[in-house]
């Protein structure tokens, strides 16, 4: 189990000194836990063994442990394909209906990426024509990121996906506009340049970055003031993204049901003036 998730386990049984501590370490997860112990106790005005104390109520022997946990999940946030598939778990039988089994418990675990309030609370805020909508993805997710900018498209105005050149992108940042939105998607081999634009979107921008990430967190999740940490292990040398798939989807359903007669016009009008060149196209 996580550290974060030891943590909100024991929320309710928290002295007021290891919810301080707590909150410090969460504000700025994992890397404060990784600050020597009489650093961490003069930045949260504790003492190191009330610091001490509290590592051992989240399960651990000792700072030393806790802290080579922490490590241990920053490692995990950076697994290539190659370490993934030296600790893969063999498929057995019939591949195609054991691999869909393994995407099948992904989407599963995906419920318990997010709750039914934050849901709404994010599908409200991509439905809000008064925010302007930025997306983007990593080297690997951005095709989750122009699912997402696509569908949002023929619901609503006011989408913009960002292109991967990041020399374009000061043009989408003076673009932004206090409580516009930014949703990324960044998974595990994280993007340091997409953390950097979360910080100058927010920073000088102000804009509310929703970020969409696995559960080792990407370094953006400092910025974001949503975070919807999706399941992508499946136990292959590939992560799989389905889970994250399928909350996108959710969302975009529940945005399209919710504000349905504006949907409906704006599909209809898309569709009037859409370049017919002969063939079928996917909706």
């Amino acid at each position: 189990m996580q550290v974060r998730d030891r943590i909100e386990e024991l929320s309710d049984d928290l002295t007021s000194t290891e919810r301080k501590l707590s909150t410090a370490l969460l504000l700025d997860y994992p890397f404060a836990g990784l600050e020597p112990i009489q650093e961490l106790a003069r930045a949260t005005n504790t003492s190191p063994p009330s610091i001490s104390r509290f590592v051992t109520k989240l399960g651990f022997q000792g700072f030393q442990e806790f802290q080579r946990h922490l490590i241990g999940e920053l490692k995990q946030g950076q697994r290539s394909p190659v370490e993934l598939q030296a600790s893969s778990a063999p498929i057995h039988g019939a591949f195609l209906e054991s691999f869909l089994e393994r995407a099948c418990a992904v989407v599963k675990d995906a419920t318990k990426a997010v709750s039914e309030t934050q849901f709404e609370r994010i599908a409200d805020m991509l439905a809000d024509e008064k925010r302007n909508i930025y997306v983007i993805g990593g080297r690997m997710s951005d095709p989750l990121a122009q699912h997402l900018s696509r569908h949002l498209r023929q619901i609503r105005t006011k989408v913009f996906h960002l292109p991967s050149d990041p020399e374009v992108w000061p043009e989408y940042l003076l673009r932004m506009r206090p409580r516009d939105v930014l949703f990324i998607v960044d998974f595990r081999r994280y993007q340091k340049h997409l953390a950097t634009l979360a910080q100058k979107a927010t920073d000088a921008r102000h804009v509310h970055v929703v970020l969409m990430t696995d559960e080792w967190l990407s370094p953006i999740s400092a910025h974001a003031s949503e975070v919807l940490a999706a399941p992508i292990d499946s136990s292959t040398l590939w992560d799989s993204y389905t889970g994250a798939l399928a909350l996108l989807e959710a969302l975009l359903t529940r945005i399209a049901d919710e504000n349905w007669d504006q949907t409906k016009k704006r599909i209809e009008e898309w569709d009037s003036v859409r370049l017919d060149f002969g063939e079928d196209e996917d909706d």
